[in-house]
């Protein structure tokens, strides 16, 4: 019988999301000993979910620029996405660009968000 691999711990992690959300998925994944990543647009650039990310970047327009979040997370270096709800999070497309990027999806595969 084979001995299953480990998957390599994240230690860098973005939040393609904002507000309490945010904030929440930040204290789990700081106390797993990651680095969290936000992304901000201008309204919440002051915004608690801001000052509290290791490192954040303002989007050019909105939550819903696939593009921008995922061009964030390549910039930063982040080696995870997590979506947190709504936004992105049900965004297949999105998902699959995150994981043919090499960058670990935190969610449903593109296929499960797909079957939904």
């Amino acid at each position: 019988m084979s001995t299953p691999i480990a998957p390599t711990p994240i230690r860098s992690v973005l939040v393609a999301n904002r507000g309490e959300i945010a904030r929440r998925v930040f204290r789990t994944a700081r106390s797993m000993g990651m680095r969290c990543i936000a992304v901000f647009v201008d309204a919440d650039a002051d915004a608690p979910f801001v000052q509290e990310a290791d490192e954040a970047v303002r989007l050019p327009d909105s939550y819903l620029d696939a593009e921008a979040v995922l061009a964030a997370a390549q910039g930063t270096g982040a080696e995870a996405i997590h979506p947190g709800y709504g936004f992105l999070s049900e965004n297949a497309a999105f998902a699959r660009a995150v994981t043919e990027a090499g960058i670990r999806w935190v969610g449903p595969s593109p296929d499960v968000i797909e079957s939904m």
